[in-house]
């Protein structure tokens, strides 16, 4: 099969299914992380699968007879399992515009190579049965390493779709239990990773919810029945609301900051918490509570040796992600001066397979390549993140709680320590180590603050008004959310 148009197509099919694997699978939509996809899983392990038995024999064989016979079959099979995986996705979930154009691509090109390739199967079928070896120079070479991948990713998919119902959390409604029955709710930022379980939960529980989100395309992954608005201006002065959950806000490590940056960064909370205020003073009733995000960045940078622990009546440090949490937590003032109760969460690493670091790092860890940062000394707050809805729930329904909270559970660790936890619940080894030079080199203030840097921060508030944390010790929570089945992961 000396065709080097064939070759040239079975090569772009190979770019657009890793294109496909690596961007939508494995990036925006993260399918081995998603309980719901079990099924998609096993048809992309399968699948996978063919394609290397696929891949291998056109790379070193010339099948002949009843062998030209059964590739042909596996060939088939493979249309067939795309076929019914395209039905599957459709079902399941709500694909990207990119992915249904690479799959139309991959679908006219896969009929490409079926087209030249049918002319050798059908003479190699009236053959006498047997394998013959043959080399076609770099395009075996390039089968082979594709072969590879897709063995990779077929056992890897199989294993994630056997995990996936230790994913399940159960009935979120149970995380919001502590509130008054049928509360009406405004959630600003209730797209994002916090905010969509929470709304989740706030919605099981039958609570009346209003989501503010900039983008209305992303409320088609919310729980319903929900009301989504993308201006405040939308809300009518008559309208009830007995608490506004504000988690708005700009991503802060999604990319380099640049003097843009930054100044979205802040802009983008400063100017939600004005939105709000100008809100709440029209209302003619008004909130009891306004629930507001922060961060432990709030303290600012803690030096390597300092282990102190930092609970909500500590002083800060300079850094910028202090300079953007000030500020922050400084447009509340104006809300609070209106009678209604704050409370304002310093969130750390909210840790969940949905998104959060955990989105980062659980890629690169399962394939092996998950590793220290710097030093590995710098300190790491956590929280588990239906912990975190329980935490705003509790801020919501504790009348006596205004101010500043630790929104941590209580054992911080060590990057290092991190890090090897989060190995031992995938069962992989930690191999590498990313040095100092290289993340502040690449990712400048960004890398240094929020990867190389951290705070020891404790939830005294929380801890002193009786709230109890279902997960407050990292390796045991590693191995629950991860769905790991098993595993020896200290309490650390």
């Amino acid at each position: 099969m000396d065709n080097p148009i064939l070759w040239s197509l079975i090569s772009v099919q190979v770019f657009m299914g890793a294109f496909d694997t690596l961007v939508h699978h494995e990036g925006t939509e993260r399918l081995a992380w998603r309980a719901s996809q079990k099924h998609e899983l096993r048809l992309h392990g399968v699948r996978n699968f063919f394609y290397a038995v696929i891949f291998m024999s056109f790379a070193w064989l010339e099948p002949h007879g009843i062998y030209t016979i059964i590739l042909a079959g596996i060939l088939t099979v493979e249309v067939l399992i795309t076929l019914w995986d395209f039905v599957e996705e459709d079902m399941t979930r709500k694909l990207p515009a990119t992915e249904r154009i690479n799959h139309t691509l991959l679908a006219l090109n896969y009929g490409a190579i079926l087209t030249l390739a049918a002319p050798y199967l059908w003479k190699w079928a009236f053959m006498p049965n047997a394998l013959i070896p043959v080399s076609y120079g770099w395009w075996s070479v390039m089968a082979t390493i594709s072969a590879f991948g897709v063995g990779v990713f077929s056992a890897r998919d199989l294993l994630a779709a056997a995990r996936s119902d230790r994913l399940d959390r159960g009935d979120p409604a149970v995380l919001v239990a502590g509130l008054e029955p049928r509360q009406s709710i405004l959630v600003t930022g209730g797209t994002g990773f916090i905010g969509t379980r929470l709304v989740e939960a706030l919605v099981a529980a039958r609570h009346h919810v209003t989501v503010l989100t900039r983008d209305p395309r992303k409320a088609d992954q919310l729980a319903h029945p929900v009301r989504v608005i993308s201006s405040l201006d939308l809300i009518d002065d008559l309208d009830h609301f007995d608490a506004i959950v504000n988690l708005a806000g700009d991503a802060i490590a999604g990319g380099l900051w640049t003097k843009k940056k930054r100044m979205k960064i802040i802009a983008s909370r400063v100017e939600m918490n004005r939105a709000l205020h100008a809100l709440i003073d029209r209302l003619s009733h008004k909130p009891a509570c306004l629930i507001n995000g922060s961060a432990v960045g709030w303290y600012g940078l803690q030096d390597d040796g300092d282990d102190t622990k930092l609970s909500e009546d500590a002083a800060s440090k300079p850094a910028f992600v202090h300079d953007i949490c000030e500020a922050w937590e400084r447009e509340t003032l104006p809300i609070s001066a209106q009678g209604v109760r704050v409370v304002v969460l310093r969130i750390g690493l909210v840790l969940g397979v949905d998104g959060g670091i955990m989105a980062k790092l659980l890629t690169p860890f399962e394939f092996g390549g998950g590793g220290i940062m710097g030093h590995g000394r710098q300190w790491m707050s956590w929280i588990e993140h239906d912990d975190m809805i329980r935490v705003i729930a509790f801020a919501m329904a504790t009348g006596t709680m205004s101010g500043a909270v630790n929104a941590v559970a209580p054992n911080p660790v060590r990057n290092d320590a991190f890090s090897r936890a989060l190995a031992t619940a995938l069962h992989r080894p930690l191999l590498l180590r990313f040095p100092h030079w290289l993340l502040s080199g690449v990712l400048g203030d960004m890398g240094r603050e929020t990867m190389l840097a951290g705070q020891r921060v404790v939830p005294s508030r929380l801890l002193d008004s009786g709230f109890v944390f279902r997960h407050d010790t990292l390796g045991p929570t590693l191995q629950k959310i991860t769905g790991a089945s098993h595993g020896d992961a200290s309490d650390l």
